[in-house]
Parts: structure tokens; sequence; C-alpha cells
């Protein structure tokens, strides 16, 4: 159950500690959207989830009460004692907690075994969310995330190819989930309260998930980086040859030899990665 803005206060200062905005300290006082995420991931008992930055522990608990086996990452060393003392010491061996940084543990420790099948539910810190999505989409990809975000970044993940917010991880993701409904949340549902409002993202991984192999990201994020330039002449500074196969992809798949990166389709990078790198 989640506490109110009072007891969350309350609790914050039994323990002498001050929200820090730069690790995105705004803890959920909301208990029907903590239901809501549980709900959304579709937990059930026996599921393998992980948590990203479980702060005061209110989602780590409906996770654990819904049955699941827990594996979650904080950063902070008084929220993380604090985790210790009350839901580890409560549910021994179900709550696997790590100190870390979680863009370099994404998953939080979780055995490879479980990876592919584990659920990911997080309030996921604004400063960390495309650092950290993008470490989860290079390894082994969980089946499900549902991802309390900025509304901003979860609009510039499911962005669609000519918009303004479509970019390089846009395609990353798309690549591999399949964005399913998800929330709208408002900033009241926070303590302290953020600036803006959030969404919480339901993303679902495909039936065969595409990857990107590490040249094939750097490919696509150089063609980004100047978006105003035709794709064309990007390739010709960062891929040797003669152009040839370019101008071949163009006509294979009816794109206009001006086009720009935003304006290319998810499905369309995928091949076009594969025909230059020989792999995505």
């Amino acid at each position: 159950m989640a506490l109110t803005p009072t007891e969350t206060r309350e609790l914050l200062a039994r323990l002498g500690h001050a929200p820090k905005r730069f690790l995105g300290q705004n803890f959920l006082v909301d208990g029907n959207i903590v239901r809501k995420s549980v709900e959304l991931a579709q937990v059930s008992e026996g599921d393998a989830v992980v948590e990203v930055g479980p702060g005061l522990g209110t989602l780590t608990g409906a996770l654990l009460a819904a049955g699941a086996e827990v594996w979650a990452v904080e950063m902070d060393r008084t929220l993380h004692a604090h985790l210790e003392e009350t839901l580890v010491a409560g549910h021994p061996g179900r709550l696997h907690l790590l100190e870390g940084d979680a863009v370099q543990v994404p998953l939080a420790g979780i055995p490879d075994g479980l990876a592919g099948r584990s659920k990911v539910v997080a309030n996921l810190p604004y400063a960390i969310s495309t650092p950290w999505m993008d470490a989860v989409l290079s390894g082994t990809l969980p089946s499900r995330m549902v991802l309390m975000l900025q509304k901003e970044a979860a609009d510039r993940y499911v962005a669609g190819p000519g918009t303004r917010n479509f970019g390089a991880i846009s395609i990353f993701l798309q690549a591999a989930f399949e964005p399913a409904p998800g929330h709208k949340v408002s900033s009241g549902c926070f303590y302290p309260r953020p600036d803006v409002d959030s969404f919480l993202l339901n993303l679902v991984r495909r039936p065969e998930p595409r990857v990107f192999s590490g040249p094939g990201k750097v490919l696509i994020r150089r063609c980004f980086q100047q978006r105003r330039k035709q794709v064309g002449a990007v390739l010709r500074e960062i891929v040797p040859g003669d152009g040839s196969r370019w101008k071949a992809f163009v006509e294979a798949e009816a794109l206009s030899p001006t086009v720009r990166a935003e304006e290319i389709p998810v499905a369309t990078w995928i091949r076009l990665t594969g025909l230059l790198l020989g792999t995505a």
C-alpha cells in the first residue's frame, strides 16, 4: 500500500533523508497507480521481476504481495539500507537488492537464465531513462516492461517516423518491443510533486525482436545527429564505398533519394543496417 504524502514526509524525516532531485527521487503516493503498474505488467505468482530505483519500497512491496521474486537496484545508500532492514529482512529469498548504478546493471543482477522471461516494473528516474533503456536494448531482453516515465520520454520512445520526437532510441526500442495500452499519471501522484506529468509505458517484447549491434547503433545515431542532412550524404561520410548500395537500397525500398533520418520507418532501418554492415 502506498504511503500518503504526509507518511512519506515523516518516513523520510526519520531516515534523515531529503529527496535528491538529480536521482529523480519522486516517490509514488497513489496506491491506484501502484496497483495499475502491477496490473499492466500482469505480475503473478512466481514471476521474476526487475525493479529500478525502489526508493522507499512502495512498488516493491506490491510486487512481492503479488507473488513475484524481485531483483532491485538502488543507488542511494540511505534508501538501500532502509530496504535491507525492512523488505529484504521480511521476504528472505524473494527480494534480491543490489546497491549500484542501474545503467551499469540494468536488470539488477538477475541471473542470465531468468533475464529472458523477466518483467521490468519500475519508476524510472528521468536522468537515466535513455542510457538505461539503451543498456537494456543491448543485452538479453525482458519479456515485458512497465515503466513510469516523464511523459516527454515516453512520447520519444514510441514516436513514429516523420514526427519531431522520432529518433535513434525510438528505433532501438520499437525494433524490440511493441507498445501496449498504458496509463497517464498526474504529477500529484508523487512526493515531491514533479513539474511535469508522467506516463506508465507498457511494452511487450516482439515475437522476433531485433537488437541492433554496436556499429548499427552508431550508424543510426550519426544519421540523427545530422538529421537535417540527407541520409545518403551522411552515409557517404561514414560507410566506405561508392554509394552504389545506398542507391540500390533507395530504389528497392521506393525511398526518395533526398530522404532524411526521421522519415525512415523502423523496419527500413533494420534492413538498411543489415545491408550496410552485414548485420543489424
